[in-house]
Parts: structure tokens; C-alpha cells; sequence
């Protein structure tokens, strides 16, 4: 006689479905999704490319969302079929594969509790990622490489649509710098806590004598707001250069004067883009996100001014938030959080999502 007594589990499961669903607001989705179908179905949508481009990602976005919703009720409905199946049967093969089933629901559903949590104003737009190496020389420029491909795969594994839009190559190995849209819903409210200064020790492969080498690489995460949001940026206020796309091979690489880089001379913000084929394109997607840092810097000096009212000052950026340790044993530590795995490789390869809910929750509490 199998033993399968899995009752409490399930309907702790139902419950925290419940309770996504209700913050979440599956109806008012779906009713989004219904105005959008309207506005996506209509004969002169793609005469306005960007507002058609806008309306097709809302939709597929709340479509995707309402999906997995639904997916996940769907599976615990076979569930418990399957349960009963396997009692009524007495297969333990059956058993097994409910069990196996079960741990992959709560870990889903764990995923999406902490999505509820991601109620900060900005929170549920895209987000606009930038990595910069650090102190370490040759070994920072690959560490900032080394988390931009971490990153980059992380997206990837969730079906999230990642465009990298800049890069600057460093002159031996690795890349000075690094600028990349995740065009996901709540990808900012995720991605914010991986924000600060990151950490790696290691024995340098760019050092004969194998000595180990600690090196540093810092990671910035904006929204990217919709153009409602932003206001105009006077035409005085920035200065516009153009220059040729530089990089790994490619058929508009090094060959026209596409790439272009926006300087927002009274705050000193600098942005580039050459990912797109034309210039108009690059300028385009560049005041996209200079828009997005500028009012990002706005809500900091807000921030900043009501906290030095309040006599407390503090500057989180710059300090460490994340080790990745390969030598002399193996760990990736988060000293906010302290979670911590002991198998880096995965981490680089893109297994993030267990940092990124400690830091959520963890945030959470804080602002509690």
C-alpha cells in the first residue's frame, strides 16, 4: 500500500494560488488583454510602428501572465487526479511522478508569491541593466564579461526578451562596460536587488605566477519608462556624437557611423547604443534610456534630500552586496541576504532566481 498523503500541501498550494491571483487581479488582465486585442486587431495598427510595437509586447506580456496562471491551476487540478489514480491503482511509479510534480509546483509558485511582493512604483516596467568593471585590472573587464553573460542567460532560461544595447570592449579580454534592456514585466522590480558592487576571487588566468586576484565589477538597474512618463529633454541640454559600431564581427560593424552616444550635459550622464542598424534607430533607443536615468536620478536627489532632513545619511552604491569566491574553495555568498550556494559555475550560468527572491523578500522586510 503506497503512502500518499500530500492533502496539506496541496491546499496550502490552492491557497497561495488564491492569493496570487487576487493580487495579481487576473480579471482586470484580462480585460487589458481584451482592450489590447481590440487596438492590436485594428487595420491601421502598423502605420505607427513604435505605438504597434507598444500595443503587440502589452499584449503579449498579459497574455503570458494570465497564461501561467493558468497553467498552474490546470496542473493541480492533474494533481490530484493523479494522486487518486496512484491510490487507486497502488502504483508507486504513479506516486512518484505526483511527488515529483508537486515539488515542481511549490517551486513555481514560489516564484510568482514573490512577483506579489514587487509593489515598489516602478516595479512592474522593464529594466534597463548596466555593468562596469571595477578595480582588478584585466580580471574586473572579464568579471564585468562574466556577469553580463550571467545575466543575459538568467533572461534567457525565463523567455525573457533581452537586447544587449551597447558594449565597450576592454583592450586585453573582458569589456569596460555593458548596457542591456530586459523587456519583461516587473524585470526591474526583479532585477533592482541585483544592484550594487559585485565581488569575484580567483586565481587569475591573466597572471603567470596563478596568483589569486580579487576583482570588482558594479551592476546599475533602471526602469525604462514609458514615454508618458517621461517628459522632453531640451535639445540645449544634450550633446549628440556619432561614431562607428565597434565589436565582434557583423554586417553594419566598423562600417557606417551608426552607433551613437548621448551626453546629458547638466547631470553628466552618458549614454551609448549601437545595437540597431541605423543611427536613427541607435539615437532613438539611447534617449529611451537617458530619459530613464535621469528620472531615476531625480527620485535619488528626492530620496537624498528627505533623508538629510531627516538627519540620516547613507550611500548604498559601492558597497559589496555580492562574493563570488572560486578560490581557494567555492562559494557565491550574498552578504545582504546571506544566501549563499556553493556551486558558482550554476550561478554564472544564469541560476539566479534564489538570490534574486532572498533579496526581494529581504527587502520587503525592510520597507515593512
Amino acid at each position: 500500500m503506497i503512502s500518499l498523503d500530500v492533502s496539506d500541501r496541496i491546499q496550502a498550494l490552492r491557497s497561495l494560488l488564491g492569493d496570487i491571483v487576487a493580487v495579481v487581479d487576473l480579471e482586470s488582465v484580462r480585460a487589458t488583454i481584451a482592450e489590447l486585442s481590440e487596438k492590436a486587431g485594428a487595420a491601421d495598427l502598423w502605420d505607427n510602428p513604435d505605438a504597434a510595437q507598444k500595443v503587440t509586447s502589452a499584449l503579449s506580456h498579459a497574455q503570458a501572465q494570465v497564461a501561467r496562471i493558468t497553467s498552474v491551476q490546470n496542473r493541480l487540478d492533474d494533481l490530484e487526479v493523479l494522486i487518486g489514480m496512484a491510490h487507486e491503482m497502488d502504483d508507486q511509479d504513479s506516486a512518484d511522478e505526483a511527488l515529483a510534480e508537486l515539488v515542481s509546483l511549490e517551486k513555481v509558485l514560489a516564484e510568482m508569491e514573490v512577483q506579489t511582493l514587487l509593489d515598489g512604483e516602478y516595479d512592474a516596467n522593464p529594466a534597463i541593466v548596466t555593468i562596469r568593471s571595477g578595480a582588478g585590472g584585466v580580471d574586473a573587464a572579464d568579471f564585468a564579461e562574466m556577469l553580463l553573460r550571467m545575466y543575459v542567460r538568467w533572461a534567457e532560461q525565463h523567455k525573457f526578451p533581452v537586447t544587449v544595447l551597447d558594449t565597450s570592449y576592454a583592450e586585453e579580454a573582458g569589456i569596460k562596460s555593458a548596457t542591456f534592456e530586459v523587456d519583461a514585466p516587473f524585470a526591474f522590480g526583479t532585477l533592482s536587488v541585483e544592484a550594487g558592487t559585485h565581488r569575484l576571487v580567483r586565481m587569475s588566468p591573466f597572471n603567470s605566477a596563478g596568483k589569486r586576484q580579487t576583482s570588482f565589477a558594479a551592476v546599475e538597474v533602471v526602469p525604462l519608462m514609458p514615454e508618458t512618463v517621461v517628459s522632453e529633454i531640451p535639445e540645449n541640454d544634450i550633446r549628440v556624437d556619432v561614431f562607428r559600431s565597434s565589436g565582434p564581427g557583423g554586417q553594419s560593424v566598423n562600417t557606417t557611423d551608426s552607433a551613437v552616444r548621448i551626453t546629458h550635459i547638466p547631470s553628466g550622464i552618458v549614454v551609448s547604443c549601437q545595437n540597431e542598424k541605423s543611427q536613427i534607430q541607435n539615437r532613438a533607443a539611447a534617449m529611451r534610456v537617458l530619459q530613464s536615468r535621469l528620472l531615476l536620478l531625480q527620485r535619488e536627489e528626492e530620496a537624498a534630500k528627505k533623508k538629510e532632513l531627516a538627519g540620516v545619511i547613507t550611500a548604498s552604491w559601492g558597497d559589496q552586496m555580492r562574493s563570488y569566491v572560486l578560490a581557494p574553495y567555492q562559494m557565491v555568498k550574498d552578504l545582504r541576504t546571506d544566501y549563499e550556494v556553493n556551486n558558482p559555475q550554476a550561478v554564472f550560468d544564469g541560476d539566479l532566481d534564489g538570490f534574486i527572491a532572498a533579496g526581494i523578500r529581504h527587502r520587503k522586510q525592510k520597507t515593512d
